[in-house]
């Protein structure tokens, strides 16, 4: 080797060692904001569970400590035997497994429609459908509860399931995911002489598993939920969701703070558990639609 290339040479490998340092320095820096963010975000479910398995005597006393020396159940009991919980539980599965299959069904064959097939009119129309996302729902309230009404399922669970089972954030998702699918498989099916309804359930569904599993989740998500259309939807106490629960065990019970968090652990425990099972297809859902 000539002096020359020794002289490149050592600039290289004294680089090396501090690139990688400053790798692992880099690791150490996000492994810690990790850290961080995870002790945030899982802290109020903790002193949920801390103020659930303590008495009211230790709340209201003063002496509730971060690190509980004594823990009870009286609270979980006092709630399940003086509420119908298995009852409005089972409404919320109920309502909330109904919504998200339709939800889930109309989204993505709009969502292929939008994507894949030409007709006049469509980009007007997407838009018009993008453009409900900046109305709240208060506003449509009103004619909502006229429609179910008119159509004569106020006060039972399809005036719950009907009014919610589409979204427009859903046929947006839809359309961006089915953009990324290679138009030339469904062309080569066309050709085969399958109908659009055929390639969509044999060509794409197949390809959109990362997108069911981010629909059915986020419907499932919002519809549990979702409190304000319920409580108008639905007159009879049998009916009622965990949400419309809770605000009846709070005007029942007044401040009993324990019981509240006991009641409210029974209702964000279900999404918690089906968010870690289902988090490798919703982060890819959302990665392979655009979204960031």
């Amino acid at each position: 080797m000539t002096g020359a290339e020794i002289a490149v040479a050592r600039p290289r490998t004294a680089r090396g060692p501090r690139t990688a340092r400053r790798g692992r320095l880099g690791m150490v820096v996000r492994t810690l904001v990790a850290i961080v963010i995870a002790v945030v975000i899982i802290f109020p479910l903790y002193w949920m569970l801390v103020v659930a398995l303590s008495t009211r005597a230790d709340l209201l006393g003063g002496t509730l400590r971060l690190i509980p020396t004594s823990l009870t159940t009286a609270n979980f009991a006092r709630v399940l035997s003086e509420f119908p919980v298995a009852t409005w539980f089972s409404n919320s599965i109920a309502i909330s497994l109904s919504v998200s299959i339709l939800t889930v069904v109309l989204n993505t064959l709009a969502g292929y429609a939008f994507a894949h097939l030409r007709f006049r009119g469509s980009n007007l129309l997407f838009l018009a459908a993008v453009a409900t996302l900046t109305l709240p729902v208060q506003v449509i309230m009103v004619s909502l509860f006229q429609l179910v009404t008119a159509l004569g399922i106020y006060g039972s669970y399809w005036g719950v399931i009907l009014p919610t089972a589409a979204s427009a954030f859903g046929v947006f998702l839809s359309r961006q995911f089915m953009l990324s699918i290679p138009r030339d498989l469904i062309e080569a099916a066309r050709l085969d002489g399958a109908s659009h309804l055929r390639v969509f359930r044999s060509v794409v569904l197949p390809l959109s598993k990362p997108l069911l599993a981010v629909l059915f989740f986020m419907t499932l998500l919002t519809s549990w939920n979702d409190f304000a259309w319920p409580l108008i939807a639905l007159k009879q106490n049998q009916l009622f969701t965990l949400p419309i629960g809770l605000l009846y065990l709070q005007s029942e019970n007044g401040p009993d703070y324990n019981s509240t968090m006991a009641f409210a652990l029974i209702d964000v425990v279900p999404m918690v558990v089906l968010f870690l099972v289902f988090q490798r297809y919703f982060v890819q859902g959302f990665a392979r639609s655009g979204i960031r």
